[in-house]
């Protein structure tokens, strides 16, 4: 194994969409790899009789402002931060407790489909991202160490992935994903751009 492979040890999940999540989940689970999540998402896990840590469990806080802070909390982003070969990174996730995470899953909010379906200025605000962005951009920063799923449009490609190497990822299959993310991101942000600019 090359110092470039790296194993997934830790999921941090937090999806909008639960389709095609199963058998996603199914791999992981067999790879091995322990659930975090929130919400719904740690229910749906759960249901599928999968052990699931609460992120809120992680960070001592619970879900605030109506669901507008869940995962925004320095154990969550810490962990998808921390450079692993980074031995000062390393000191202070060990000093503040803050747990590796590997993987990051994320369907985000469908914000084009809500201004689509015609609904309200206020429940059109609701539906920007700010957890699931924040994380895909924190994970793709970090693609040296860990893996971004940025939608449910890429948890076909990293089960292909499992099948074949088990819950192991090399380099360029980060980078890869990574590059997805941003394409995510950007395309997101500018759909709100849009929005506000009234296009």
């Amino acid at each position: 194994m090359t110092a470039t492979n790296k194993t997934i040890k830790t999921a941090l999940i937090s999806v909008f969409h639960k389709d095609g999540l199963e058998e996603l989940l199914a791999e992981l689970h067999a790879g091995g790899v322990k659930f975090l999540s929130t919400g719904g998402t740690q229910k749906f896990i759960e249901s599928l009789g999968y052990e699931c840590q609460t992120v809120e469990s992680v960070t001592t806080y619970p879900s605030i402002l109506g669901g507008r802070v869940k995962t925004l909390h320095p154990k969550v982003f810490g962990g998808i931060l921390g450079r692993r070969d980074n031995e000062g990174d390393r000191e202070q996730m060990k000093q503040y407790d803050i747990p590796e995470i590997d993987l990051v899953v994320v369907d985000l909010y469908p914000f084009e489909d809500t201004v689509a379906s015609g609904a309200s200025e206020q429940d059109i605000i609701e539906k920007i991202d700010i957890g699931g962005i924040s994380l895909i951009r924190a994970a793709a920063k970090n693609f040296a160490d860990v893996v971004i799923v940025p939608s449910k449009a890429e948890y076909a490609l990293l089960v292909d992935i499992l099948r074949e190497k088990g819950a192991q990822t090399s380099l360029a299959d980060r980078r890869m994903f990574a590059e997805r993310a941003f394409g995510v991101s950007s395309h997101y942000d500018t759909a709100i751009h849009a929005w506000f600019a009234g296009k």
